[in-house]
């Protein structure tokens, strides 16, 4: 295979923001998709609930809009969010178009599609394809992409950096981003992939914490990348962790979706009282920040491992109908839930900050677009609302795809030779062992230091430990081969550096940020911007 490729268009990642925009862009251009692991592996896969958008007549965009902006706490985009919601239902309609299989309600004739309830939400918007909506998605278009003669998918790819026109010294020139290097991993070699326009779909960040419920993947790769390459960053404190994680020796990262609370599940302490109505009045259907703090509260004054949901009072028949993929998985760890309580505890969910864009996905750097949970486009604040994730993904993709095909026409390409990734000053490494304890190091720290309840102390004691550990990666960084592991790991520290960065300039307690040393909310409200030229 050639170490060098080049297409018109460059698309990282292939969840629903990559995939969705390479096929509303496959008609025109030329396509290369790179795909850090397999195309179904990612963060969109494994999504259970469903996606947020105004289906019902009885539901209104305003009502939508209302409920995000309460749920964000003050600090979302309303302009971000109007645009998204009203989106919502050409995104569903455009998914029902590709072939996806949402749930039909049987009992409401009403109704074609089954609408369920999550936090946050004032009516019933959910759609979803029982209670593995994300695989639905991600086969069905995974499916259709393989179809298009002009995309190329690239498999197990880790990208490692942009490549802009002020990194190759032109600086006489506007500096767009113009492709990027990617380790294939298969062949041990790091290949050149040059683009007229480059699409960031690199998801979240959450494997920075020791528990998370995202995959492997979930390393921040895109917004290290954009970060390095000169792009802001915003609100990276704000780090959601989703409420019910699977809390069991023999399981990695299982969530349980929120979808059951919204079915009617109960939080339990191990003797069976409910706990939620004390922190909220909307007890278990509160927003994920709320759930997430009180659960953190009871686990720490109580001195135990976990809490439990509980949906046994409810029909049998509707749990194993609404819920197969968890009654079949847990019933293996001889859970059954129509009988018995489920043990869960928080965990890092996903990545509210992220790269900043516009409503057209556009990042500070020319031709560079990033969608998805990369980007911070300012529709989820300072908390996400349940299922409007994979909106965000759907809708941002279309704008960015839209805005591509609009402005090509104007667009001259970018005649220049890119130098081939150089590897004739190093070697291959000898002590591997320091990047599997730095990486161990970091995500026990981050969830210490940086996680659901933080201080001023604790945020600068991780600070000083991630400069010494960014300082060994630096060094091994420049004398070794590549690899995944020290990619992602370098990635990581420049992501722990950001959300520690942005969490000691909030003075205050704001959604997912909680600091018992600014308990408070401030009346001025605003993002935290950083930049590399501050």
């Amino acid at each position: 295979m050639s170490i060098y490729h080049r297409s018109d268009i460059l698309v990282i990642g292939s969840g629903a923001a990559g995939l969705s925009c390479a096929l509303r862009l496959s008609e025109k251009f030329s396509i290369n998709i790179l795909c850090k692991s397999q195309l179904q592996e990612g963060s969109t896969y494994y999504a259970q609930g469903g996606i947020a958008a105004v289906l019902d007549n009885k539901d209104s965009v305003d009502s939508h809009v209302q409920d995000t902006l309460v749920a964000g706490a003050g600090l979302c985009h309303q302009s971000a969010v109007r645009f998204t919601v009203e989106n919502s239902k050409d995104a569903i309609e455009w998914l029902i178009e590709q072939g996806v299989a949402f749930s039909r309600d049987e009992q409401d004739e009403s109704q074609e599609y089954h609408l369920t309830k999550e936090g946050g939400h004032s009516h019933r918007r959910i759609i979803h394809s029982k209670d593995a909506t994300g695989k639905a998605v991600q086969n069905t278009l995974s499916s259709v992409i393989k179809s298009k003669k002009n995309i190329q998918l690239f498999e197990n790819y880790n990208a490692v950096d942009l490549i802009t026109a002020h990194k190759l010294g032109l600086i006489g020139i506007e500096n767009r981003c113009i492709g990027a290097y990617a380790l294939n991993r298969e062949k041990d070699q790091v290949e050149l992939f040059q683009a007229k326009y480059v699409v960031l779909a690199t998801g979240g960040a959450s494997k920075v914490y020791l528990y998370t419920s995202n995959p492997d993947i979930s390393s921040g790769d895109g917004i290290a990348m954009a970060w390095r390459s000169g792009c802001r960053i915003a609100n990276m404190e704000f780090n959601q962790f989703h409420p019910t994680c699977l809390f069991h020796s023999k399981a990695h990262s299982f969530l349980i979706t929120e979808a059951l609370r919204g079915e009617g599940a109960y939080l339990k302490l191990p003797n069976g009282e409910r706990f939620m109505p004390r922190f909220d009045d909307r007890g278990e259907l509160a927003p994920r920040d709320i759930v997430a703090r009180a659960i953190d509260h009871e686990i720490k004054r109580l001195g135990i491992d976990c809490v439990y949901l509980d949906i046994s009072h409810k029909d049998p028949e509707f749990i194993k109908s609404h819920f197969p993929t968890i009654y079949q998985r847990l019933k293996k760890l001889e859970i059954d839930i129509t009988k018995d309580p489920i043990p869960v505890v928080p965990a890092a969910h996903y990545t509210c900050g992220g790269v900043v864009v516009d409503l057209q996905a556009k990042t500070d750097i020319p031709h560079l677009f990033a969608i998805g949970e990369v980007a911070f486009t300012g529709l989820h604040g300072a908390n996400r609302m349940a299922s409007n994730s994979l909106l965000e993904c759907l809708v941002f993709a279309k704008a960015a795809a839209e805005t591509i095909i609009k402005n090509d026409a104007q667009i001259n390409d970018i005649d220049v030779d890119i130098p081939l990734w150089d590897e004739s000053q190093v070697s291959n490494s000898d002590e591997e062992v320091v990047v599997s304890h730095n990486w161990h190091e970091l995500r026990h720290l981050m969830w210490n230091y940086v996680g659901i309840v933080r201080t001023t102390k604790r945020l600068e004691r991780a600070k000083r430990r991630i400069q010494l550990l960014k300082q060994e990666v630096r060094e091994y960084y420049s004398n070794f081969k590549v690899n995944s592991n020290l990619l992602e790991l370098r990635n990581l520290l420049t992501v722990a550096e950001l959300i520690i960065e942005c969490a000691m300039r909030r003075k205050e307690s704001r959604g997912l940020h909680y600091t018992l040393d600014y308990p408070e909310q401030k009346t001025k409200i605003k993002d935290t911007i950083v930049s590399k030229f501050d």
